[in-house]
């Protein structure tokens, strides 16, 4: 067993999204004072940067070569968290997912290469096929032909602070419409992922370095989606009234509000993959990891009820 020193340097390509976010409260907590986040997205950098001023943030591309070349080369650790989730074009899938990936092993530091903790998903065992699949499956490739140490995590659909898309734009569209609608009857089998808990394997896999791992990480609960939808409606208190729709129906709703949005925070294909019937491997991570797992419910109130963070909406 490796153990890291607290002043380990800490490089999060694409640390100023959800899962950074959390993380950077959670690494803080434990004890880790050398963290450098890099983020493209100005807003996401600047609201990191103000929560933590003792927290190094570099706002770049990391598509494209720049100053978080040097800092990648001087990593203890590098937690790769950069990723295109949602979108209409391929191009973004392919920069940010693949081309971002190829340009950070390749500026590792060979003579002093870090350990890599891979930030992949679930979906590289999804049945689904999209440019989000297809570009997670490609680096992951990258990531374990590159012949350096790493552990690759797999997390199904996650929740919890800092959440811009997914559960949190569900939660802020609940608030500003008097119906909710949901595709067809709603019963879709989801294995939500509370992200402080991944947050919390993410900090043990530093501390146990397993080398040349690869774990499934899905939530330990088995949630229908219409169930999820009524559980943030409990806790936010949303008046809306939850109603359930035909497919088809829904599936144009989101064809026509593509017409007006570059980025739309629910698109075509992620209705198709929420409709697909799947579950996911699951491990006993509470165990593997030594940690704690939260209960769903209570992580539900967590998220839309903490005072400090439940408020924070990050730029798509």
């Amino acid at each position: 067993m490796t153990n890291f020193p607290k002043n380990a340097k800490i490089v999060i390509p694409g640390g100023a999204g959800l899962v950074g976010q959390n993380l950077v409260v959670c690494l803080l907590e434990n004890g880790y004072s050398n963290i450098y986040v890099i983020d493209k997205n100005s807003n996401n950098a600047r609201i990191c940067q103000e929560l933590h001023p003792n927290v190094t943030v570099i706002t770049e591309d990391i598509s494209k070569e720049g100053i978080w070349i040097e800092h990648v080369k001087e990593a203890d650790i590098i937690i790769q968290l950069q990723a295109q989730i949602g979108g209409l074009h391929e191009r973004e899938f392919i920069d940010n997912n693949v081309t971002s990936t190829s340009l950070l092993l390749e500026s590792i530091n060979k003579e002093k290469p870090p350990y890599i903790i891979h930030i992949s998903s679930s979906v590289v065992n999804s049945l689904a096929d999209d440019f989000y699949t297809q570009t997670k499956e490609k680096q992951e490739d990258l990531v374990k032909s590159s012949g350096h140490d790493f552990v690759i995590l797999r997390p199904t659909l996650m929740f919890g602070w800092f959440d811009r898309k997914h559960l949190g734009w569900l939660a802020r569209f609940m608030q500003k419409i008097p119906v909710f609608p949901i595709p067809g009857h709603g019963k879709y089998i989801r294995q939500p992922l509370y992200v402080m808990d991944f947050c919390n394997i993410i900090t043990s896999c530093i501390k146990s370095k397993p080398e040349k791992e690869i774990y499934n990480i899905s939530g330990l609960e088995r949630v229908d989606y219409i169930d999820i939808i009524k559980a943030i409606k409990k806790v936010t208190n949303a008046k809306a009234t939850i109603l359930k729709i035909p497919y088809s129906l829904f599936y144009m709703l989101l064809k026509i509000y593509a017409l007006f949005s570059s980025n739309p925070p629910f698109t075509t294909k992620q209705l198709e993959a929420l409709v697909i019937k799947e579950e996911f491997e699951m491990i006993e991570w509470p165990d593997i990891f030594n940690i704690s797992k939260t209960p769903f419910e209570k992580a539900i109130d967590e998220t839309f009820n903490h005072k400090t963070y439940s408020d924070i909406v990050l730029e798509f």
